[in-house]
């Protein structure tokens, strides 16, 4: 991932309101939501959803596929994993013993967090 990149999907996760909406559909999983759902489980009025979604989709974030007459929303998993890994890749870079301490403070789900190498050497 470019920084451009990262930039872009930071940005469309700057509001309140598209954060929810992501963790909302994060919390779905592959099943997703209908736009109307998306707006009645967060108390959103569908115009100002419907901003929201759009700058989420165009930096990709979340992916939307029509179905009949509603669109389903779903976040965009893979680019999420994609989006941690470039925030955490030099995580105590030079020193990855130090990295130990604060993955065992984490709240991440282990199958999240990177995996660190040790610069240790066997003997």
């Amino acid at each position: 991932m470019d920084k451009k990149t990262a930039t872009a999907i930071f940005e469309s996760l700057s509001s309140e309101v598209r954060l929810d909406v992501f963790r909302l559909l994060v919390k779905k999983g592959l099943d997703g939501m209908v736009a109307g759902e998306i707006a009645s489980g967060l108390g959103i009025p569908n115009t100002n959803l419907s901003f929201h979604l759009k700058a989420m989709t165009h930096a990709g974030m979340v992916t939307v596929q029509q179905e009949g007459r509603f669109q389903r929303y779903r976040a965009n998993f893979s680019l999420m994993l994609e989006t941690i890994a470039y925030l955490t890749e030099e995580c105590c870079s030079g020193n990855p013993d130090q990295c130990a301490d604060i993955l065992n403070q984490s709240q991440c789900s282990p199958g999240l967090i990177p995996v660190i190498k040790s610069s240790k050497k066997a003997e």
